[in-house]
């Protein structure tokens, strides 16, 4: 397997906060100036490529906040930029996010244009009760009718929809959301299921009791429901929360979960870099005005760069590779930690039917194993 390399560039402004999102997103009243951020994008660039020059990027994708704020402009220039720093492949893949109202909609051919050539859309719900409670901006009309538009326009497709969302969830509903979700995707669906996260205004909610969440056996109803459904249409997982027709799997996403390298460029990205040989782990102020001036002061807005050791490494690799469908090569994992995963406790899992070997040293989560994927990491690891 090739080693890929990509590059993540993180918007971080948003309209509002949804009330599940951890992520590092801010609501500012003023609109940012997007001419000074993108002087500061192509700085930061800039500095990344003299870290690791000679790549060629395999892939490029735009998270958030809410990328699709972007003019298609500032998006240009961030590709012409990293253009001017890095090879990029003929086919590389090159990703925004977006949410689905039709202000943003209104932009999907601009950022066409621009470079862009895969949409990820945020829908989140197919029921406009829920979509208000999750805070989301768009109705169920408005997200359908952006995936069309987006159809239309990008070679490649992707939107995401969260279940587990509340105890009046059930099943049968999430079946039949499903269904028409996979009637309007052509590729490729991320489907998570609601966590509450520290410090999101769910979990304020949440410890009040204001807040209630399906139980661990409606949890697993509905996650069975998912990988039924998904599978009769050709959608299976290919890790634990992405599905995906063969050959339409996220290439970007594949570069974290196979611990390949990636640069993170923005407030609060994060990067797994080899620099003269060494894996380094980076990340960058989350603060957007704080990382605005760093970057003017310095060229980066780096506040974490350390050489990760071959144990750190190692176990890296067993949190992000097992998440795969295609699993781990035992071999390289042997090579970046230094050390061997313990045969005895493989056996172990093995036997009770939580992983399985593909042949020759490849090992994977089996479908048993994947709810409880933390507890076999930990395992695999100790």
């Amino acid at each position: 397997m090739s080693e890929a390399f990509g590059i993540y560039v993180h918007w971080p402004f948003c309209l509002a906060k949804c009330p599940y999102c951890d992520f590092n997103s801010h609501v500012r009243h003023q609109p940012p100036d997007q001419k000074r951020h993108l002087a500061a994008f192509q700085r930061e660039i800039a500095h990344r490529a003299a870290l690791t020059p000679g790549r060629t990027v395999s892939s490029v994708f735009f998270g958030g906040g809410t990328p699709s704020l972007m003019e298609p402009a500032t998006v240009a220039g961030i590709l012409d930029a990293i253009a001017r720093a890095w090879s990029i492949a003929p086919d590389a893949e090159i990703t925004l996010e977006a949410n689905p109202t039709s202000v943003e909609a209104g932009r999907f051919r601009g950022y066409r244009t621009a470079g862009v050539n895969r949409l990820s859309i945020g829908v989140q719900a197919l029921d406009d009760r829920d979509l208000k409670a999750l805070g989301r901006m768009h109705s169920v009309d408005e997200a359908l009718a952006a995936v069309k538009t987006a159809a239309g326009i990008f070679e490649r497709t992707s939107f995401d929809l969260i279940y587990a969302r509340s105890p009046e969830q059930t099943p049968e509903a999430w079946k039949a959301e499903l269904e028409i979700a996979i009637g309007h995707a052509a590729e490729h669906l991320s489907l998570y299921q609601l966590t509450i996260e520290p410090d999101t205004a769910f979990a304020a909610l949440h410890r009040a009791g204001k807040l209630t969440i399906p139980d661990e056996a409606l949890g697993r109803a509905l996650w069975d429901v998912t990988h039924e459904v998904t599978g009769k249409h050709g959608m299976p997982a290919y890790e634990i929360s992405n599905h995906a027709r063969a050959g339409a799997e996220s290439r970007h996403n594949l570069i974290y979960w196979r611990y390949q390298e990636y640069a993170g460029i923005g407030p609060g990205a994060h990067g797994r870099l080899l620099i003269e040989g060494q894996r380094h782990a980076q990340a960058t102020e989350r603060n957007p005005e704080a990382w605005l001036k760093s970057v003017e002061e310095h060229g980066h807005g780096l506040i974490e760069d350390i050489a990760l050791n071959p144990e750190e490494q190692g176990d890296e690799m067993l949190v992000m590779g097992l998440r795969l469908r295609e699993g781990i090569d035992l071999g390289r994992y042997t090579a970046l930690s230094g050390r061997q995963i313990n045969a005895r406790q493989v056996a172990f899992l093995t036997e009770d039917g939580l992983v399985e070997s593909l042949g020759g040293s490849r090992l994977r989560v089996t479908s048993a194993g994947f709810p409880v994927l933390d507890a076999i990491v930990a395992d695999l690891a100790a």
